[in-house]
């Protein structure tokens, strides 16, 4: 008949100290912040976010904000997303920037048309934007000036 074991120690039946304790170890340490890098599947639909979030914020002049959290958020996980949303960003700060150049022109007539042509470009540059994203290339929107890179 074996003995029993204890480990790699055998137990004996009249031996009267206790069997060894597992060494203490350390609990693991937390996991680290990185995430994954996303599918492309998912980037395109984070960089089509990044052109359509203007809309929604765009009525109070705060159309920078969406591809703003898009860029922080999203973009430390794909270079495409971030492209993407540096460009949304900087077309959203450039059609802010005219648009109030055309408000105050808009006091001696020529501003007026000026808020027209801006409008219709801005819809149609962003729709653009998205249409690219979706499609997985890449877009430049025209006249517009680099703030963020």
């Amino acid at each position: 008949m074996t003995e029993p074991t204890y480990g790699n120690q055998p137990v004996g039946d009249g031996d009267s100290t206790p069997p060894p304790q597992p060494a203490y170890q350390a609990p693991p340490s937390p996991p680290t912040q990185t995430q994954a890098p996303l599918q492309p599947g998912d980037e395109r639909n984070w960089a089509m976010g990044a052109h359509l979030s203007s809309f929604v914020a765009a009525w109070i002049a705060l159309g920078v904000l969406g591809p703003l959290v898009v860029m922080l958020f999203v973009g430390q996980r794909s270079p495409f997303v971030r492209r993407h949303a540096v460009e949304a960003l900087n077309w959203n700060i450039s059609a802010l920037l005219y648009g109030a150049v055309s408000f105050v022109l808009a006091f001696i007539l020529i501003g007026i048309p000026m808020l027209i042509v801006l409008a219709v470009c801005y819809l149609v540059f962003t729709i653009l934007g998205t249409v690219a994203a979706s499609r997985g290339e890449e877009y430049r929107y025209p006249l517009t000036i680099r703030f963020v890179k």
